[in-house]
């Protein structure tokens, strides 16, 4: 649903330094308040009590907690993004299991900062339409960028790449995103030794 028909959008953008510090006050004491009290209870003053600003100097720069935790997640996924930019641009190994590897890991390691506030933003955190087409667009990118890989790499045993792109885009994703996000904590090191696995058996193919 587009932000202008639910306050999902900043109110202002913030065009001196110490706006801007103001901002990122009010942003840095969201994530604490969401990820220390979730959703229901992340209301819009504990985030400026955390913040050390008034109500309504916070309702000057955003019209809700919605619009806050928005503007967080779409700063999540930008982290991620250029994240995953850095790894295109080195150079990957030549294995098709330590390639796989260095993917899972950088997005685990994308994940961490927060676990908590991580599940409210998977949860909870609404769906403007600016952040689906941003959420999109990464999407192709890192789906074009794969299947290239796949199609060039000698190890890649499976006959359908284009869906076995998808699978493998996808279940790092979405994979990554519930577990970290889970409640109950997992040793991190054996999920990704046990993700790399499942994922090198598939694209690895039938034996021969």
């Amino acid at each position: 649903m587009p932000s202008d028909r639910r306050g999902l959008a900043p109110r202002k953008q913030p065009r001196q330094v110490r706006a801007e510090l103001t901002r990122e006050r009010i942003l840095e004491a969201a994530a604490h308040v969401f990820g220390e009290y979730g959703y229901a209870a992340g209301t819009t003053n504990r985030i400026a009590e955390h913040a050390r600003v008034s109500i309504g100097s916070l309702y000057q720069y955003y019209p809700n907690k919605d619009a806050i935790l928005v503007e967080l997640l779409t700063r999540h996924l930008d982290a991620g993004r250029a994240a995953i930019s850095r790894t295109q641009a080195q150079e990957l190994p030549e294995s098709l299991e330590d390639m796989l590897r260095v993917f899972v890991r950088t997005t685990i390691d994308s994940h961490l900062d927060d676990p908590r506030l991580l599940r409210v933003m998977v949860e909870q955190a609404p769906r403007s339409a600016e952040l689906l087409a941003k959420v999109e667009a990464h999407q192709a990118e890192r789906l074009a960028y794969t299947e290239e890989l796949l199609r060039r790499h000698p190890e890649v045993g499976v006959d359908d790449i284009y869906t076995a792109t998808r699978l493998l885009v996808t279940t790092v994703e979405l994979v990554i995103h519930q577990v970290i996000a889970a409640p109950d904590p997992i040793d991190l090191r054996r999920f990704e030794d046990e993700l790399v696995a499942m994922l090198h058996r598939y694209l690895s193919g039938p034996p021969r």
